[in-house]
């Protein structure tokens, strides 16, 4: 029997978590701020869905809006404070001023999480070569996933790239899951599950009221049964 696509769901708070857990999600991405595009979230909530839910929770490391890491230090001690509370999951990913990894700000917080399984998120959309960042990354402990639609403008446009990277699963650089998402569509998913893609990711395509509104359980519930159809 084959083994069932991953969908994960951005979730801002208990009430997120809980719908999506309902509608079939089977991993959380736990953050907040929406409007700088997901920041790390206060340890408090990280502890209250975490406790509300039996799934996955993946947390964001990020302080600040764009790809640069800014203050490495403190991004160090959120790290260490959300590792004491628990959390054995995370998500992050740098660039520097010219589209390279930053390979010193992510190594340390590697160094940090121990092993922790983590995904690269969609700072890969915009590097200058996304294939030597995925070689420099390749044995990095933890890194498991990137989160990517292919190009910065969305998944419509890096089709071709989802589609190519995913043909090359198993080649050094490309041992990590592919997590599509980025203006991601229903219509997207026959095609990516052709190519072998196997993990989804949505956050407002799970909110019939945009970001001012919750999750919809009925919501990732279409997106479920459509993975697995």
């Amino acid at each position: 029997m084959s083994k069932r696509a991953v969908l994960e769901v951005i979730a801002l708070d208990v009430e997120d978590a809980v719908a999506a857990r309902a509608g079939g999600a089977d991993r959380l991405e736990l953050v907040t701020d929406m409007a700088a595009d997901g920041l790390t979230p206060p340890v408090a909530t990280v502890a209250a869905v975490r406790a509300a839910v039996d799934i996955d929770v993946r947390v964001m490391l990020r302080l600040a809006d764009g790809f640069a890491a800014g203050d490495v230090e403190r991004l160090v001690r959120v790290a260490e404070e959300l590792r004491e509370a628990g959390v054995d999951q995370f998500v992050l990913g740098f660039l520097d001023a010219d589209g390279q990894v930053d390979l010193a700000a992510v190594e340390k917080l590697a160094a940090v999480l121990e092993g922790c399984r983590f995904t690269f998120h969609r700072a890969i959309d915009r590097a200058a070569d996304r294939d030597a960042l995925r070689k420099q990354l390749a044995d990095l402990p933890g890194l498991d996933t990137y989160l990517t639609a292919g190009a910065a403008g969305g998944v419509t446009e890096g089709l071709p790239v989802l589609c190519a990277e995913a043909g090359r699963r198993g080649e050094p650089g490309y041992g990590q899951q592919l997590l599509v998402g980025g203006g991601l569509t229903l219509d997207h998913v026959p095609g990516l599950l052709a190519a072998g893609i196997d993990a989804f990711h949505i956050g407002g395509a799970a909110r019939p009221r945009g970001w001012d509104g919750p999750v919809s359980a009925d919501a990732v519930a279409r997106w479920r049964r459509a993975l697995d159809a």
